[in-house]
């Protein structure tokens, strides 16, 4: 108490209020995320730690935003995505929903449009969580950079949530506000029929939506074509100088029997060279991409490790080799990991297959690097030189073991290499969907209803399951049935922007609180006059500042009071000012901190601040454009 008498007393003392205080350190934050290399979780929670500081805010509403029940769904998603990724069930996903685009410009289109689609009619968060792995390893598969492929994924998840009143949860806030504006108007008879607020139906925001969403959307796929960066790591996959040889074999019940190699995506891997195919011992070189698999080929590759790893994800391809199937670790526990031959190993002289290796390090050699040369035997007939570096499957206690060991130099554990479980990617894939419909079905159910009558029992008595809810059963269900391993699970959470995520909600209490935001939204409503096309536009561009400082849905509870009394005040219909608040609140566009979904591409995409404010900027004038101009045609004044 006498801390907080003091702080009251030194903004008295240098004539500072404290919503002045949050608003400069707010554009102070903002040129720092702009213009630094500084990481944003670091300047966000310096910010927020000067407002604590400040007196602004308590340490509870500080450290509120780690709670946060946003913060915890991004954070639980992250492991249902891991689960999906682990077993494969991602590949699917990718290849239905992509194909095999020719251009860059083809595969952001394949991206950006069906996820419009789909993102009309279910939650857009799930939707995101649910594609950033399939659009991952479909940017790796066409040898794409993140980056152009993960901020249209989320903006086209934005777009297409504006189309109805389910697509966003934002919509469904203001629909709240407005039956309970409806429920206390209906008391009172002094209101005009006009200023009378009534709930709105599942596309009354379409007339505005639908038109946004796809002039939006043609905008994201010109402006991630030549104005997002092509930001690579630093040493590419064709950077390495390192070519390993890997035999692979098809099995009996592969889903590639009967494919093409061009069909089968295996000419398609970055970094990766198929070199020839052993059929019933006949060596097949030179392999057209017409050429069809069959059970029990052989396939001899030469590549970077990278893609020996993707090599490893694909269903029905297994190191051809029996040592792999007799190792005493399950293959779910095991990873890769590379090993240089030291010239006091025992093995050397002998070939793989002579040496037992296995028996020695219960570990088995899946690939070969040989100083640049292109090894063209079996790996088992490949004679074992001081050097070699060997990519062996094992657990990893066998980097632990032999990192001290005069028979190997370098042991190193690739990342991410576990195999995944095939055989449970459709449980992992359905325990997504499930999570998806559990999320989505009551509004779903509730459309249906409205055009089929006896689904109304139906739709009333199906429960409203929240996002974080559904989010954390599935989670929970994906580490029970071993789809994602505890470790895994562990490693999927990006502490980075789940700390940027908290930090961002305690400086949006800090606006509502200092009564910054409010001091926003009182000064520029009061700059309309009288003109109505002005106010519109006045109250949009206000909810969007305000969405990208704080959370979507804080902007639009906050806005939506203004909006009515605003076209109260000039005698006009509510309807244009309340779709504009909707569509304003969900197109955070410009900053990471705008819109859930855009922090959680933050990561994957490799961005940075200035990425959104460049591409984001011009999409929140275009769509602010494109609402203030059709909304009054729509729903006239």
């Amino acid at each position: 108490m006498v801390f907080a008498f003091e702080i009251e007393n030194l903004w008295k003392a240098i004539g500072l209020s404290p919503a002045s205080f949050t608003l400069g350190l707010v554009v102070v934050l903002f040129l720092l995320l702009t213009f630094t290399s500084l990481a944003p979780d670091l300047i966000l929670m310096a910010g927020v730690l000067l407002l604590l500081l400040g007196g602004v805010l308590s340490p509870a509403e500080a450290l509120g935003g780690l709670s946060n029940e946003a913060m915890v769904t991004v954070a639980v998603l992250y492991i249902v995505g891991a689960g999906v990724q682990q077993t494969g069930g991602v590949d699917a996903i990718a290849k239905l929903m992509f194909g095999r685009p020719r251009s860059l410009l083809g595969a952001i289109v394949r991206v950006v449009f069906p996820n419009i689609g789909l993102s009309g009619f279910m939650n857009n968060t799930p939707l995101v969580a649910m594609m950033i792995p399939a659009v991952s390893d479909f940017a790796k598969s066409q040898r794409i950079a993140p980056s152009k492929l993960m901020l249209p994924l989320s903006y086209a998840a934005i777009l297409g949530g504006t189309m109805t009143l389910i697509g966003t949860s934002t919509n469904l806030v203001v629909q709240g506000m407005l039956v309970k504006e409806a429920a206390r108007q209906k008391a009172d008879l002094t209101i005009e029929e006009k200023h009378r607020v009534a709930p709105l139906s599942m596309f009354t925001i379409s007339w505005v939506g639908v038109p946004a969403a796809l002039i939006g959307g043609l905008y994201v796929v010109f402006a991630a074509r030549y104005w997002l960066p092509d930001r690579r790591p630093a040493l590419s996959t064709t950077d390495d100088p390192k070519e390993y040889t890997v035999e692979m074999q098809v099995e009996s019940d592969s889903p590639l029997v009967g494919k093409t190699i061009e069909s089968a995506g295996l000419r398609h891997l970055p970094g990766l060279f198929l070199a020839e195919i052993d059929r019933d011992g006949n060596s097949i070189p030179a392999v057209s991409p017409r050429e069809t698999l069959r059970a029990g080929d052989r396939l001899l590759f030469v590549g970077v490790v990278e893609s020996i790893i993707e090599l490893q994800r694909i269903r029905g391809l297994v190191p051809a080799t029996e040592d792999v199937f007799h190792l005493k670790a399950p293959r779910p526990q095991r990873c890769l990991i590379e090993a240089v031959v030291s010239n006091t190993c025992p093995l050397i002289g002998m070939t793989i297959r002579d040496s037992r290796f296995r028996s020695h390090y219960n570990a088995v050699v899946v690939a070969v690097a040989r100083n640049g040369q292109r090894l063209h035997q079996k790996i088992g007939d490949i004679v074992l030189h001081a050097g070699d570096v060997l990519l062996v499957e094992a657990h990893p206690s066998f980097a632990d073991q032999q990192r001290g060991s005069r028979d190997f130099f370098l042991v190193s554990k690739i990342e991410e290499s576990t195999p995944p479980r095939h055989e449970l990617a459709l449980v992992a894939v359905g325990l997504l969907a499930a999570m998806v419909l559990a999320v989505s079905g009551k509004d779903l159910l509730g459309v249906a209803a409205s055009m089929i009558s006896p689904l109304r029992p139906i739709a009333d008595s199906f429960p409203k399951i929240s996002m974080l809810l559904a989010a954390m059963i599935a989670a929970a269900l994906m580490l029970l049935t071993r789809c994602v391993s505890i470790e895994r699970a562990r490693k999927s959470l990006d502490w980075e922007v789940l700390l940027a995520i908290g930090a961002s909600f305690a400086l949006g209490t800090a606006l509502e609180k200092s009564g910054a935001a409010r001091m926003i939204a009182d000064s520029t409503a009061s700059l309309s006059g009288g003109n109505a096309w002005l106010a519109l536009g006045l109250i949009y561009l206000v909810t969007l500042v305000v969405t990208e400082l704080i959370t979507n849905n804080a902007a639009a509870a906050l806005m939506f009071p203004f909006a009515l009394a605003t076209a109260q005040r000039l005698d006009v219909h509510y309807l244009p000012f309340v779709i504009a608040v909707m569509m304003a609140a969900s197109a955070g566009f410009a900053t990471p901190i705008g819109y859930q979904t855009n922090l959680m591409v933050y990561g994957p995409g490799g961005y940075r601040f200035s990425d959104y404010l460049k591409v984001g900027v011009p999409l929140d004038l275009l769509i602010l454009a494109i609402t203030v101009a059709i909304a009054p045609l729509a729903y006239p004044f």
